[in-house]
């Protein structure tokens, strides 16, 4: 909907909410799926891109976690923010992106204990390569 966009090869976490129906476990389905009905904005990356971990939390939160969290990994040494204002069409809270990008696997791992702060309950796809991350 936004038109073309370049996204450089590398490693990108998206925050989201699953507030809707069906919550956590219809949302990330979608994701892992893949929906030929493209939705959210995520939904246009997906077509393009894989997801390999996912992490989540129910804890109550004054400002929502997807904003604390694309803020915390923005703000990250190596961070780039690759399309502004994707995924935060309707964000409230001054966030440049809900997708935010690593050049590479080590930097992404050294943000995200950093980011996320013990937040985040993790689960991985099973690949030797993101067994760190988890």
């Amino acid at each position: 909907r936004r038109g073309d966009a370049f996204f450089p090869a590398g490693w990108y976490v998206y925050t989201g909410s699953a507030h809707g129906p069906g919550g956590i476990q219809s949302r990330l389905g979608r994701h892992l799926r893949g929906s030929a009905r493209h939705r959210w904005h995520v939904d246009y990356l997906r077509s393009a891109a894989q997801p390999v971990a996912w992490g989540w939390t129910t804890a109550a939160a004054s400002l929502p976690w997807e904003c604390q969290w694309a803020q915390a990994l923005a703000a990250q040494p190596e961070a780039y923010i690759p399309l502004p204002g994707f995924g935060a069409s309707d964000c409230r809270h001054h966030c440049q992106a809900h997708l935010v990008g690593f050049p590479s696997l080590e930097s992404l791992q050294s943000a995200l204990p950093t980011a996320t702060r013990g937040t985040m309950e993790a689960h991985c796809i099973p690949q030797h390569l993101l067994e760190p991350l988890c």
